[in-house]
């Protein structure tokens, strides 16, 4: 019996020539993430194991991010706890304000994530780095601090379900669609602790960006991980952005898998998560009746980088937000802002109304830059639309891809490009 390509990189990281599904192992750390929020508990959990420092002042990244800059008092105390631990023990992916971004987005950019890894961070969306045939995948603070301080942690070998993509997308549709599809297809508990493994032609006509988003959210569905193949796409992209040494491993032919799905991307059509669950899933074609918004937020780990911004300013220029209607655009990183500024995107978006915000995860989980009011309702290209999430506990949250929020907000309801 084969392993899958998540197994393959367990059993190496665990010094074993071979795991099983439900194994318990204790793993080698690559990475270890940490963000403003997770942190400061994770930083006191190591007071009390007092240990002698971090276990590679290099294999550890802390990147404040949530509620930066600092909306508020308690946010200060929680960044000036980060930036001391960072450079008591001389952290050298410390990320501050100017240099920082969204983690998850961040990252990748920096070349601290290839294909091989197993990184851990406190932080649920940890497994985006999945994109890049590593094994990623989010844990409590407490299992970050004993990451930071020993650099190893404890995993059970998930068991793990073969998603096999044919076709391309059309027009309009991206990896957040395909991965709203999935999750509306299986449900929030569908992939419950295992790894989704996505093979498959139709990969190679997913952007870079695309399986960022798709991996993004493999959570949602419960998942332990999600992972792609590394493709020349995944190669070149590590070659541009890292000089860490990747390896790359490939599922055996007789890996076992729960289940298998086949799904044909040319068949997927603008996909939208109606509150408040990311599997209540609807296309475009399907709501029949006009759902007026209130607000639109197109960014956050998800869905903020280069392409995302590109896919908004192609639906946003040469129109205006409805009346009414707050836009906010929130690049993901400062290079992603850098780039949208000198490719002239920054400008579409003011002249169509919207606001442009530095980088931070702010309005995702209600932390500040877009909260809702009671009975707002807001398309979003976040990750999560549970109750209360970004705000009120009676606001509504629409999960879409960024082509479906900037034309709801041109539209003043939920609608797609191809309606205006």
């Amino acid at each position: 019996m084969g392993m899958t390509m998540t197994q393959k990189i367990l059993a190496a990281h665990a010094g074993l020539d071979k795991v099983e599904a439900g194994q318990l192992i204790e793993a080698d750390l690559d990475l270890v993430l940490g963000n403003d929020i997770t942190s400061p508990v994770a930083i006191k959990e190591m007071e009390k194991m007092k240990v002698d420092g971090v276990f590679d002042k290099d294999k550890i990244a802390l990147v404040p991010d949530h509620f930066v800059p600092n909306k508020d008092i308690k946010s200060a105390q929680h960044c000036k706890c980060v930036r001391e631990f960072a450079c008591k023990n001389q952290i050298t992916n410390y990320f501050e304000v100017g240099q920082m971004g969204i983690e998850h987005a961040l990252l990748p950019e920096k070349g601290l994530t290839v294909a091989g890894d197993v990184i851990i961070g406190a932080d649920s969306h940890t497994c985006t780095y999945g994109a890049l045939g590593a094994f990623s995948t989010g844990v409590g603070s407490t299992d970050m601090a004993a990451g930071m301080a020993t650099g190893k942690a404890w995993f059970k070998v998930p068991s793990a379900i073969k998603f096999n993509l044919i076709g391309e997308l059309p027009e309009w549709v991206s990896g957040k669609d395909l991965i709203l599809h999935i999750i509306g297809m299986i449900g929030v508990d569908g992939a419950l602790y295992k790894s989704m493994e996505f093979v498959g032609e139709g990969v190679k006509s997913l952007s870079m960006d695309d399986r960022f988003t798709v991996a993004n959210m493999a959570i949602e569905a419960g998942g332990k991980n999600g992972i792609f193949p590394v493709d020349d796409l995944a190669v070149a992209y590590m070659k541009e952005h890292s000089t860490k040494n990747y390896t790359i491993y490939e599922a055996d032919e007789d890996a076992v898998y729960d289940e298998e799905y086949t799904i044909d991307l040319s068949s997927l059509r603008p996909t939208i998560a109606f509150p408040h669950l990311p599997e209540n899933t609807k296309t475009i074609d399907e709501i029949t009746e006009d759902i007026k918004i209130d607000q639109v937020v197109i960014g956050s780990c998800t869905n903020g980088r280069i392409d995302d911004l590109r896919c908004a300013a192609k639906v946003l220029e040469g129109r205006h937000v409805a009346e009414g209607m707050r836009c906010i655009i929130i690049p993901a990183t400062q290079a992603i802002y850098l780039q949208a500024m000198e490719e002239g995107l920054l400008k579409i978006f003011i002249e169509a109304g919207a606001v442009v915000s530095t980088p931070s995860c702010g309005p995702c989980l209600g932390g500040y830059m877009g909260i809702l009011a009671e009975g707002e309702r807001c398309v979003s290209t976040t990750n999560r639309n549970f109750v209360g999430r970004m705000g009120h506990v009676d606001s509504e949250i629409y999960l879409a891809s960024p082509a479906v929020a900037a034309a709801s907000a041109v539209a003043g309801k939920i609608s797609c490009p191809c309606r205006l």
